[in-house]
């Protein structure tokens, strides 16, 4: 059988960076090639400061990095040079979750391999498939067609998504009848056949995969004329959108109707913990909400540079065209503390395990009164009665913890939002 001893990754970003980090550690004996046009983020990944944030991954790449793992910009002698090309010669979707990609590559549930039913194609599975037996159990490497091992990468994170968008959609039945939907989630996922996974209630799913690969799904069932397909996953994508929004009008309504500018402090800027990356984060959308309304918000997260946020932040379909909105509405700081001084409001938007561990006590004494706070992420609930006690007005998503409302008389003008907005145009794909 063909054996590979060269490997060339085109892309050096959020996927490629790990996975062939990862088979070049597993494969001492393969060398790795990961290129990309990008010069500065091939000179991060060459350097003490990777240009991702994912746990382990460091340890991973000063293994191995300079003995059979290499970076580089010059793309058209690696393509020549290798023995297998990712991504271009086989389909092999990923199945990462980003702050657990090292363990998920390590130890995968399991490995897909598509290619053409060709001698030529079935050729090149066997060697890629010989890969990934350094390390992982024949039993979980699965070969399929192209066509099988595309739909079931699309098909996984739609049905990923449709969970956390299920749940979301219970989450604002709690709010409305007195339930809480940890207690209802736990119900349910001890069903078997319905299980506990993806069940947390949650200010919306982000990253670049969910999104893109339910619209990548819409797309490719509206081109193949099956319409009532398409309508039904677009209804995920929706359903994400309206737990955003319905965040951002709860905060609003809670500061009564407005927050023209109150100062509001948003913990949180990823889309999840334990990464850096912010690609399609609830935050985004929520600060843009808030923006839309006047706030001024000050933004703290621990792994996001000050110049992401801002980037993030100043794109037209965020900005309403106005980038220059952003200078004069958002502050970023390197201090949670700092972010909360002086504000109306707390925002939790990404359940860091460091929020669990800030002095409230100090926090709820430099915030302006009444002190609001809106947990997004469900990340405080065993604190609520020691948060009430200190005086804190506590908003969660899918539980009544403030029994009434401070009272108050609307404006004639109501928010610029509402929850039942829905966006003007279908997300591109």
């Amino acid at each position: 059988m063909f054996q590979i001893k060269r490997i060339c990754c085109i892309g050096a970003g959020y996927v490629g960076g790990p996975t062939c980090s990862v088979i070049a550690q597993m494969c001492p004996e393969i060398t790795v090639t990961v290129v990309d046009v990008n010069e500065s983020r091939i000179k991060a990944w060459n350097s003490d400061t990777l240009p991702i944030y994912e746990p382990g991954l460091k340890e991973v790449v000063e293994s191995c990095r300079g003995r059979n793992l290499f970076f580089s910009t010059d793309i058209d002698s690696a393509i020549r040079d290798a023995d297998l090309v990712f991504i271009s010669v086989l389909s092999n979707p990923e199945f990462l979750a980003e702050g657990t990609a090292v363990r998920d590559l390590k130890e995968p549930d399991r490995v897909l391999i598509g290619g053409d039913e060709t001698a030529e194609g079935q050729k090149a599975i066997r060697a890629l498939c010989a890969v990934y037996e350094h390390w992982v159990p024949k039993e979980r490497i699965i070969t399929t067609n192209t066509w099988s091992s595309e739909l079931s990468k699309l098909a996984a994170n739609a049905f990923l998504a449709q969970r956390i968008s299920s749940i979301n959609s219970i989450s604002a039945l709690c709010e409305a009848t007195g339930a809480d939907v940890e207690e209802v989630a736990k119900a349910i996922g001890m069903d078997q056949r319905i299980g506990n996974k993806f069940l947390k209630a949650s200010v919306g799913f982000g990253g670049s995969c969910f999104q893109k690969d339910v619209l990548n799904l819409v797309y490719l069932c509206e081109a193949l004329n099956l319409p009532e397909v398409a309508s039904y996953w677009q209804q995920v994508i929706d359903m994400n959108e309206y737990q955003r929004r319905r965040f951002a009008c709860r905060i609003i309504d809670c500061l009564f109707n407005t927050v023209t500018g109150k100062k509001i402090a948003l913990l949180g800027f990823s889309f999840k913990k334990d990464t850096g990356d912010t690609r399609e984060s609830s935050s985004i959308y929520i600060s843009k909400y808030l923006m839309d309304e006047g706030a001024k918000l000050f933004i703290y997260d621990p792994k996001v540079l000050k110049e992401q946020i801002i980037h993030d932040l100043s794109q037209p379909s965020i900005s309403e065209d106005n980038p220059e909105r952003v200078s004069e509405l958002v502050t970023v700081t390197s201090d949670p503390y700092e972010a909360c001084q002086s504000a109306h409001a707390l925002v939790i938007c990404t359940e860091w395990d460091m929020f669990k561990e800030l002095d409230y006590d100090k926090i709820y004494k430099n915030m302006l009164k009444p002190a609001f706070m809106f947990d997004g992420r469900r990340v405080l609930d065993h604190l609520h009665p020691h948060l009430q006690s200190l005086g804190f007005q506590i908003e969660t998503i899918g539980k009544k913890v403030t029994p009434a409302r401070i009272p108050y008389t609307p404006a004639a003008a109501g928010p610029r939002i509402t929850a039942s907005d829905v966006p003007t145009s279908k997300a591109k794909v």
